[in-house]
């Protein structure tokens, strides 16, 4: 099973739609700032969208701040990341993963792609859509789950 991975969208989702209509991505997940174009591509692509809400998302009163979510036998923790100063460090957010038992942390806010991947812990940052910071290309990801585990790739749009 392929995800795709989106955050900080404000409002750019054509390069987005594009990238994955042909794709064989089963579901996307939308990790906040402009959360409500979640809706969109979820039309546009007729595939489920789950987000959550980001710094930006005033609006949005559908979306939590956080969720968690169960793919196979993974469970996956996602947030925008502002509450948890990951423009600063991550180890609060490393921390919260821990605490709350997850496989995966998904999260956004900072415009970077970032990968880590500990042995009981991954977490991942997809990027940007729009306004890509610290030199990366706007960028999407895709989380795809295979017979040797879970694997992560950056594309940029």
């Amino acid at each position: 099973m392929k995800i795709g991975i989106i955050s900080d969208t404000h409002g750019n989702i054509d390069k987005v739609v594009n990238e994955f209509k042909d794709s064989d991505v089963n579901l996307i997940l939308h990790l906040g700032d402009n959360s409500e174009d979640g809706i969109i591509i979820e039309k546009k692509l007729q595939r489920e969208v789950i987000a959550v809400r980001g710094n930006c998302d005033f609006y949005d009163r559908k979306n939590p701040l956080e969720r968690i979510i169960e793919i196979g036998d993974k469970k996956i923790f996602m947030t925008h990341g502002h509450e948890y100063n990951v423009k600063r460090e991550m180890n609060t957010l490393y921390y919260r993963g821990k605490e709350l038992e997850v496989d995966i942390v998904l999260f956004g806010h900072t415009h970077i792609p970032y990968l880590n991947i500990g042995e009981k812990l991954k977490i991942f940052n997809p990027g940007s859509t729009l306004l890509p910071r610290g030199n990366s290309p706007a960028s999407i990801g895709i989380m795809d789950f295979e017979s040797d585990g879970v694997n992560f790739k950056k594309i940029a749009i």
